[in-house]
């Protein structure tokens, strides 16, 4: 079906438009870190009821604001990716808002079979997305920092998931919270890359759009080395967290290492499409983080199948996914 026909689409289209639109290797990033939280909160792994809420309540929440978003950028992306759901008309405006609350509205009362704290918390996510893809989302490094407290209160969800009281949570738990903060703060600068020409058409000013590519990378690269020396010195100091920890982190750094010698030497011929696989081997990393904190917590076995499934739910979703959302397909 070309982009922007006005004739019917089929069901089977219909349906993978939605299944674009829930962009499954963001999402499994959001429920692992908050399944981290929990992890970290319990000390273990946690009952399963409370694990697979802490798990899959954010991703449907995440989900929620996905559609969100495209709703409010349908103008934006209508500009350079008419390909994507709500501009070629796979799916409507008023079927993105109803879908989208459909997941919203179920995560909320999900919510209900966990703590008070997480009903709350479900309220403050929704008024942090609405203000990042209504306000801060087109003003640069503003827009970032909200991205990345979306994250943090994903990672608090997982946390509050464990009945405590908020004056026996231990301090490197709340500290834990900013490595997730630069992170995500971090690789929302490094998509923003990526949109770099429509942000621009659009009249968004993001960091990427007022300073260029080369400065963006320079703090992109200030970011990770805040956030990683944070991660490295809070395990060190507190020592909460088993060896496996460790070995997963070695992986992490060996890719971070590897995407910034391809990222460096990426600037001097810059393309849409050298940022997206620089933002795609990003999304593997991210997934290598969360799940570090997952081995360093529960058993190994178990650690290993949530890592893997990720991975693959991350990989297989990009690869078939995520190239023909972001670029008009070549017929």
């Amino acid at each position: 079906m070309k982009t922007g026909s006005k004739s019917k689409f089929t069901l089977k289209e219909k349906l993978f438009a939605h299944l674009e639109t829930w962009r499954l290797y963001t999402v499994v990033w959001c429920g692992l870190v908050s399944l981290a939280g929990s992890c970290i909160a319990y000390g273990s792994f946690p009952p399963i009821k409370i694990s697979i809420l802490a798990l899959f309540i954010p991703m449907m929440g995440w989900t929620a604001a996905l559609y969100l978003s495209d709703f409010l950028d349908k103008k934006l992306d209508s500009i350079q990716k008419p390909q994507r759901p709500i501009p070629s008309g796979r799916i409507k405006p008023y079927e993105a808002l109803a879908i989208g609350a459909i997941f919203a509205i179920s995560g909320f009362f999900l919510s209900f079979l966990l703590t008070y704290k997480n009903i709350i918390l479900v309220f403050v996510v929704a008024g942090l997305v609405f203000s990042y893809t209504k306000l801060s989302k087109s003003r640069g490094l503003m827009g970032n920092i909200n991205r990345g407290i979306v994250t943090v209160a994903a990672y608090l969800f997982g946390v509050f998931s464990i009945d405590k009281s908020i004056g026996s949570i231990p301090i490197y738990i709340w500290l834990l919270s900013l490595v997730f903060l630069f992170h995500d703060t971090n690789s929302n600068l490094v998509g923003a890359i990526r949109d770099m020409e429509g942000d621009k058409k659009g009249g968004y000013i993001t960091i990427p759009v007022k300073y260029g590519i080369k400065i963006s990378v320079f703090i992109s690269l200030i970011l990770t080395i805040f956030w990683l020396s944070l991660t490295l010195y809070l395990q060190y100091n507190y020592k909460f967290l088993k060896i496996e920890f460790y070995l997963m982190m070695v992986l992490d750094i060996l890719i971070l290492i590897s995407l910034y010698i391809y990222l460096f030497r990426a600037i001097k011929n810059y393309s849409r499409k050298k940022a997206l696989r620089f933002h795609e081997f990003f999304v593997i990393e991210r997934i290598t983080l969360a799940s570090a904190f997952i081995f360093g917590i529960i058993n190994v076995y178990i650690a290993a199948i949530i890592f893997v499934s990720a991975i693959i739910i991350t990989g297989l979703s990009q690869y078939f996914l995520r190239k023909r959302y972001e670029f008009i397909e070549k017929k």
